[in-house]
């Protein structure tokens, strides 16, 4: 299990939301004022989540949200130390292009850099709305946008490594939305071992209603292309201090302790939330 503190990068032109300060909030394209409402739904449908089984079904049918067909995909970009101002400054300039133009089928739903964790770090998440057609059209699109290759060539310059994994969304979990700000976010990323997927699945979905009483739950993803048995999810607090504040009184409530106990049996290495 890896954790992330990750501070928001200040993306210029956020669309779709008034423009935040840095740290504020996720850059969400296409969500009007139906996103509480859409948010507090999702909570009423996980209240009564079925607990599904695996034989009957591939694993992203059961577990994924029927009622969109959204792909996400998540970047870690290791930045040279030397180079990471420059990186966020080009990624400035370039990514809210991507993201604002309507012929692209996809939204940039947030982009970080790690302050605790893997240091000069950045990490980016992508939503494509209408599945892998869509992840298929704007890479074919981007192919031909000579600012994106040229951007894409001065970015290599800057990077040590990188990854990335395509991701689905638990279908218990809110949907990303903007919030007011300044947040910091935290990324726990979990190896789980081959064929529990289903079960994690099941107690979290009890879970997660344990984690929303002060709105941190921002989403939750299971990879289906990259390294695969992984599970993402990413909170936000106010600060270190109210994130310590909110996972304590967590213990507190009758029968958190016993869905932890069993969700790290699921995981190569310990970590609850």
């Amino acid at each position: 299990m890896a954790a992330r503190v990750l501070l928001r990068g200040s993306l210029a032109g956020a669309p779709a939301v008034p423009r935040l300060p840095p740290g504020a909030g996720l850059a969400l394209r296409g969500l009007g004022s139906s996103a509480r409402s859409a948010r507090e739904d999702s909570w009423l449908k996980s209240l009564f989540v079925r607990k599904v089984d695996p034989r009957k079904d591939a694993h992203s049918n059961l577990l994924a949200k029927r009622e969109t067909s959204s792909l996400y995909k998540l970047q870690f970009h290791n930045v040279k130390p030397e180079c990471l101002e420059a990186y966020n400054k080009l990624c400035q300039e370039v990514l809210p292009k991507i993201h604002e133009e309507k012929h692209y089928p996809c939204a940039l739903v947030g982009t970080w850099n790690t302050w605790y964790g893997e240091q000069d770090q950045a990490v980016h998440l992508w939503r494509y709305e209408g599945g892998y057609p869509a992840l298929n059209e704007v890479m074919s699109k981007l192919r031909q946008n000579k600012e994106f290759t040229e951007f894409r060539k001065e970015r290599g310059n800057m990077l040590l490594s990188r990854k990335n994994q395509l991701l689905l969304e638990f279908s218990f979990w809110n949907e990303p939305v903007p919030r007011n700000g300044p947040n910091i976010y935290e990324l726990r990323s979990y190896q789980l071992r081959p064929g529990t997927m289903i079960e994690w699945g099941n107690y979290w979905a009890r879970a997660i209603r344990f984690r929303q009483d002060s709105n941190e739950a921002v989403g939750g993803f299971f990879s289906q292309i990259g390294q695969l048995y992984m599970v993402h999810h990413l909170w936000a607090y106010k600060d270190l201090q109210t994130r310590e504040d909110i996972r304590n009184a967590a213990w507190h409530k009758p029968g958190w302790d016993e869905l932890v106990y069993y969700t790290d049996n699921n995981v190569n290495s310990n970590g609850n939330g």
